[in-house]
């Protein structure tokens, strides 16, 4: 399967939510949207990128995964330009589900990061290292987890820079590229 093609096909965040999320699942994501916020060091480091990075993701309206993810990429994709983020829905794009896989699951959402050429280059997603670490304590310890999002929640922020540290290890390996520099004279 060429995952390129798939990203070409893919809608934009407003496009995707429109067509996908409910009316409760649409303030959600609002609400979360609302909620991210980048320091000024993380919006100075977005946007000395300099190279394309055409990001598809496979997403679901209903996931809070994605509810509490897929905000943090736009933000990222405010402050540079060259981010350019396509959501597939996981049920409609089921051959793309399959391709993703998670530990043998079906997991969203999970990101494919490409060159500005089309070329694969990372694959990053469901959680992150913050999320499964917070995951750990609360499910191997004694107590359940609520699901309650609390406003200014220390989660989003580690969560936030943990999907910055990987988009920032892509664009670096793009500016490195043997192939890129060439094309692009740098």
């Amino acid at each position: 399967m060429e995952l390129f093609e798939k990203y070409q096909q893919g809608l934009s965040y407003a496009a995707f939510i429109e067509r996908y999320a409910s009316d409760v699942h649409m303030q959600r994501w609002r609400q979360m949207q609302e909620q991210v916020e980048l320091t000024p060091a993380q919006k100075a480091l977005l946007g000395s990128f300099t190279r394309r990075m055409p990001v598809l993701c496979l997403a679901g309206a209903w996931c809070g995964d994605c509810i509490n993810q897929c905000p943090i990429y736009e933000h990222f994709a405010a402050a540079a330009p060259g981010i350019q983020v396509r959501y597939l829905d996981r049920d409609e794009h089921a051959d793309v589900q399959r391709v993703l896989q998670i530990n043998g699951g079906n997991r969203v959402p999970v990101l494919v990061f490409f060159s500005e050429d089309g070329s694969e280059v990372a694959r990053y997603g469901e959680r992150t290292l913050s999320k499964y670490r917070q995951m750990i304590r609360e499910q191997a310890g004694p107590s359940c987890p609520t699901g309650l999002v609390v406003s200014k929640d220390p989660l989003l922020v580690q969560v936030t820079q943990d999907w910055l540290d990987e988009f920032e290890r892509v664009q670096w390996l793009l500016r490195l590229s043997p192939r890129l520099r060439q094309k692009h004279g740098d």
